[in-house]
Order: structure tokens, then C-alpha cells, then sequence
């Protein structure tokens, strides 16, 4: 589980990096790459909870 934790820090990290630093000028395309980001983030969670219940029921 710590692999999937370092991960997530790193994906957490690389948005606010992004938010903070490298934000596009045109407010859609922003807009269009933080729910991209956004979206792989709670993809991300959604799999790390998938595989903690899979760990669980064994």
C-alpha cells in the first residue's frame, strides 16, 4: 500500500505544481487540464480503494 501513498503524493504535488506555477493562458484549456487532473486523481483513489477491499475480504 505504501507504493500506491507515494504515488498519490506525487500526482497531489504535480497539481498543485501545475495550479501554482505552469497554468495555461486561455481559461478553457486551464480549465479542460484541471478536470483531466482532477479526474485521474479520483480515478486513482477510486483504485487504491478497490484494491484495500480486495485485500480486506482475503
Amino acid at each position: 500500500m505504501k507504493p500506491q501513498l507515494i504515488i498519490f503524493a506525487v500526482l497531489i504535488a504535480a497539481f498543485l505544481i501545475y495550479n501554482f506555477f505552469f497554468q495555461l493562458e486561455d481559461d478553457r484549456t486551464n480549465t479542460v487540464v484541471n478536470i483531466m487532473f482532477a479526474s485521474i486523481l479520483f480515478g486513482y483513489i477510486a483504485l487504491m480503494a478497490y484494491s484495500l477491499l480486495k485485500k480486506m475480504k482475503k
